[in-house]
Formats: structure tokens, C-alpha cells, sequence
């Protein structure tokens, strides 16, 4: 059965220690699908099976703990530790999310209406957070693109919006909180949108996505800084006109709303030329950090003649 309503519903300890600060101090003071019979969603097996895939990097992945562990999820608190201390709380299932705007196939869909275990592929990333520190992650999910081309855009649509969950009494950093403008908002280009890096994930390191890291359902966009790659994803919308988004509405000097990692354009408050790599000890050294994130080879061509400096 269609489900009719949806509920309406970005690193660490950075280096050096004051950046983090200041970013908590800024916070705190801005006080059918398709056309099928749909069901309600019962949740996803808590073990995924997914097939390797070829956009895969091989560089050593970072620990489950340390994935889970070390988060940036601001509907449950300030501290890296406290989406994992509060996010147990946060009901998964059912779960819809609405697909609308310039789509000729708008709809409300349970999670297993857009993700068959049938599609599902692990593709292992670099995660590069604007605090300047980093992971490889596992995830396991499908491209974005399957899911918006059997929404059918129409032709004027540009740009894709995503909402996240809004739901205080089950994320306790969205009460009392007057920091962020809640739902969090993010925003692709529809061309960002469908590359085939650009993904839906559901799960990682073969199971389920835990809830501190954007169950049950988040985009992942491995070429931008982790705040747009949303968590906890409850609409998708197709518009034509440059959506609105959480950090570049907060603080639109130090957050655009590109924000493709990028080691020549510094942060105004730190430099992103290099980053720490979480779980790599208190010993390690710090790493260049890569053109789109390592992605360039793939993603480059979609920025072509554009000042990346001035579309940060």
C-alpha cells in the first residue's frame, strides 16, 4: 500500500584543537515506485550481500570502531562520541521517504521500494571531512542515479534537494539547539546528482547502516566534503532553481554550496591542503590531500571552465 505522508522531517577533534572549538562556538551561537504496488517498509536483512565494485579504492579501509565511533551528526549532540552514545534511540523502520518536484513519478516510498538487495554494491571510499581529517569506508548501496531516472524528471529539473529526519524526541541535539535550522538540507546538481560515484547507502562493512552513521538511508558523495553527503535522508526533491543548504545557509563564507574538497582553497579558519587520517595513532603523519578527493580522473569534466574558487 502507498504510504501517504513522510514525516518531515556534517568533523572531530580536528587539528589543531581550536578549529573544532570555533565551529561549536559558531554553532552555538547563531541561536508506485514506479507505478508498483508499495508496501510499508519491514527493514532490511541486518546482514547485506553486495557485489564488489569497480569504482572501489584499494587503499586500507578504516576500523568499523573508528567509523562508528567518531561521527558528525548534530541531530544527536556536538561531540563525536554522541551519535553513537544517543542515535540507539532513532527508529528505522518503518521508514518512507517522498520523492517529488519536477518528477513525473512523484511518490512516497518505503526503503525496500528504492533499494533491492538485488542491486546493492560495495563500494569502498575515501571520506574526507572539512575539519581536515579523513576515513576509507565501505559502504554498501546503489547509485542515486537508479532512483531518480525511475522517478522520471522532467526536463526543466536541475538540481536535487534532500531533507533529513526531524523527529526531537528521538535526536535530542534538534531541541534546544538553535545553532542549525532544522531539517538539515542538502543539494546536488542533477548532473552531480546522476554520476555514477554519487550513491544511496544503506549499509557498511557488509551490515546494515548503524544509526549514527545516517540510517537508514544517506547519500554518499565521495568527491565533496562529508556535510553533503546527508544522513537519515526523508525527501528527494527536483527542482529547478539552486536549493537552499544547511551550512552554506549558516555560514555561506566558509561552507559553499559546491564544496568539492579541495586542497588549493583553504577554509577561512584552517587549511585543507592536508588531513589527518582517523585511526592512523597519535603518531601519524598528516597526508596531501587530493583534487576532488582523489576523484578527479572521474568527476573533473563536470566542473569545466568553472572558477573553483569562487563556486566553492
Amino acid at each position: 500500500m502507498l504510504i501517504r505522508q513522510a514525516e518531515k522531517i556534517r568533523s572531530s577533534e580536528i587539528t589543531p584543537r581550536d578549529v573544532y572549538l570555533n565551529r561549536r562556538k559558531l554553532l552555538a551561537g547563531t541561536a508506485g515506485l514506479i507505478g508498483a504496488s508499495l508496501v510499508p517498509s519491514t527493514g532490511l536483512a541486518a546482514r547485506l550481500d553486495a557485489v564488489p565494485s569497480r569504482y572501489s579504492t584499494n587503499e586500507k579501509q578504516t576500523s568499523f570502531n573508528d567509523i562508528t565511533s567518531y561521527n558528525n551528526f548534530y541531530e544527536f549532540g556536538f561531540d563525536k562520541s554522541d551519535p553513537k552514545r544517543y542515535a540507539g534511540r532513532l527508529t528505522t523502520s518503518p521508514w518512507s521517504v517522498v520523492i517529488d518536484g519536477m518528477v513525473n513519478r512523484p511518490g512516497t516510498y518505503g526503503v525496500e521500494d528504492l533499494i533491492s538487495p538485488s542491486q546493492l554494491e560495495e563500494r569502498v571510499y575515501r571520506f574526507r571531512c572539512v575539519e581536515a581529517w579523513s576515513m576509507v569506508v565501505p559502504w554498501i548501496g546503489i547509485p542515486l542515479g537508479d532512483v531518480i531516472k525511475r522517478a522520471d524528471p522532467t526536463g526543466g529539473a536541475k538540481y536535487v534537494a534532500f531533507e533529513t529526519l526531524v523527529r526531537p524526541e528521538e535526536m535530542p541535539g534538534q531541541k534546544g539547539f538553535g545553532g542549525l535550522d532544522w531539517p538539515y538540507r542538502e543539494g546536488l546538481r542533477l548532473d552531480e546528482a546522476m554520476h555514477p560515484l554519487t550513491i544511496l547507502a544503506n549499509g557498511l562493512y557488509g551490515n546494515e547502516l548503524p544509526n549514527q552513521n545516517g540510517a537508514p538511508l544517506r547519500l554518499v558523495v565521495p568527491w565533496k566534503y562529508g556535510f553533503k553527503s546527508i544522513k537519515s535522508i526523508v525527501r528527494i526533491s527536483l527542482t529547478d532553481k539552486q536549493p537552499q543548504t544547511t551550512w552554506n545557509m549558516q555560514a555561506p563564507r566558509e561552507y559553499g554550496f559546491y564544496s568539492n574538497v579541495n586542497p588549493q582553497v583553504d577554509h577561512p579558519r584552517w587549511s585543507q591542503a592536508s588531513e589527518r587520517t582517523v585511526g592512523g595513532g597519535v603518531f601519524a603523519k598528516r597526508k596531501e590531500t587530493l583534487m576532488f578527493n582523489g576523484y578527479a580522473d572521474e568527476v573533473a569534466g563536470l566542473y569545466a571552465g568553472m572558477d573553483l574558487a569562487k563556486n566553492y
